[in-house]
């Protein structure tokens, strides 16, 4: 394990700063304060840019006009981008290409990477809202029909799903693994209703009657659910902690300047250790997130390890979803507290971060579920 990043992974940083520097955090309230989503579309401008910048391709390959890099560099750009809560479907597209890249047909990859790669199109994943093993987590169910497939259910809170072009929706067979089908949004029995997350972004409830999906729109390698999962939660982190490292940038320059009795808040003891106790869960979601990011980056070697009787690369990323999950929670607490009355002022952005810290502790499961996780993992191999 080594968390040294390399020059390309360090030039997609410095390349993410750069397109996100002029974006700042919309002042749109949450939904607490106002009902109804905060925009209609995602930022298309910011997504402009960050196709030209060449972070959209970041993890295809070259001959799909990707950069040829690792999930670790999609982590390190996810991070700057939630700095800024950018409104744009990086993680769900990024990821979504990686999964066809992986494991679609040929023409599959031709059709659709080349075009994701430039922006031209805008990816989603309908993900199952627990992130627990079993069938129970999957709504939609997947039959045959001669060489195609058929999509009947329901999935709730599906992100980007009014923006995006097409639909990367995992399904239970019946028998045998889980499968993804990637459809394009307009396909003949899809009907979405609109909902809102905590943080105000617009999802929908995304409705299946009858959907065909054709052999060659279909990814029905066993485990290529659970390694789309697997990278969606990693992601997940990866944003958290982008979101939790903003927040605390916050907190220390309002408690620098506000005084109090002639002094800056800063200098209060009181003050002090609840910074440093938020700095320290920083710092281990900063290392758990590499961990797992490193995990998946080397997928290869994980599963000879799982092999060889050590714990699978799933038991990291569990243990770093926890670490998001509780630490952002802390981290924007802790900042509401320290900010007075005045973290609640909406043209100030700390009651945006709140309501994203929020959205991203729940996505993809809450803390107690990982942890219920990592107990089954435990249980089921045994470390060396």
């Amino acid at each position: 394990m080594d968390f040294t990043f390399t020059e390309e992974q360090q030039a997609a940083v410095e390349a993410a700063k750069a397109v996100f520097s002029s974006t700042t955090p919309d002042g749109v309230p949450s939904p607490a304060l106002t009902p109804g989503a905060v925009a209609d579309d995602i930022d298309r401008a910011l997504w402009r840019r960050l196709a030209d910048a060449d972070l959209l391709g970041l993890t295809l390959d070259p001959r799909h006009g990707g950069s040829g890099l690792d999930p670790l560099a999609l982590c390190l750009v996810l991070r700057e981008s939630a700095k800024v809560l950018a409104r744009v479907p990086l993680l769900e597209t990024a990821a979504a290409a990686l999964a066809v890249q992986r494991y679609g047909a040929p023409e599959l990859c031709a059709a659709v990477l080349p075009r994701a790669a430039r922006g031209d199109l805008v990816l989603t994943v309908a993900t199952a809202g627990r992130t627990g093993h079993g069938r129970a987590e999957l709504a939609v169910q997947a039959r045959r029909d001669g060489t195609d497939w058929v999509l009947d259910g329901v999935q709730t809170a599906v992100p980007w799903a009014a923006d995006a072009d097409h639909l990367l929706i995992p399904a239970h067979p019946g028998a045998g693994p889980a499968l993804l089908a990637l459809v394009p949004r307009d396909r003949a029995g899809i009907g979405l209703d609109d909902q809102v997350s905590t943080s105000g972004e617009r999802l929908a409830e995304v409705r299946l009657d009858g959907v065909r999906a054709a052999a060659h729109e279909v990814l029905d390698a066993d485990g290529a659910w659970a390694w789309l999962r697997a990278l969606l939660t990693t992601g997940t982190c990866a944003l958290a902690l982008g979101v939790g490292t903003a927040v605390l940038d916050l907190t220390s320059s309002y408690t620098s300047t506000r005084e109090q009795f002639g002094h800056p808040l800063a200098t209060f003891q009181a003050v002090a250790v609840q910074t440093a106790d938020r700095y320290i869960d920083l710092r281990a979601m900063e290392a758990t997130l590499w961990q797992a990011a490193w995990r998946l980056s080397r997928d290869e070697k994980a599963r000879e390890a799982t092999a060889n009787g050590a714990l699978p690369v799933a038991g990291d990323v569990a243990v770093a979803k926890m670490w998001a999950a509780d630490g952002v929670r802390r981290v924007v607490q802790t900042a509401q507290h320290l900010h007075g009355g005045f973290g609640a002022v909406t043209d100030y952005p700390l009651h945006r971060y709140h309501a994203w810290a929020k959205q991203l502790e729940l996505s993809l499961g809450p803390a107690a579920a990982h942890e219920e996780e990592l107990g089954e993992l435990l249980a089921a191999h045994t470390l060396p």
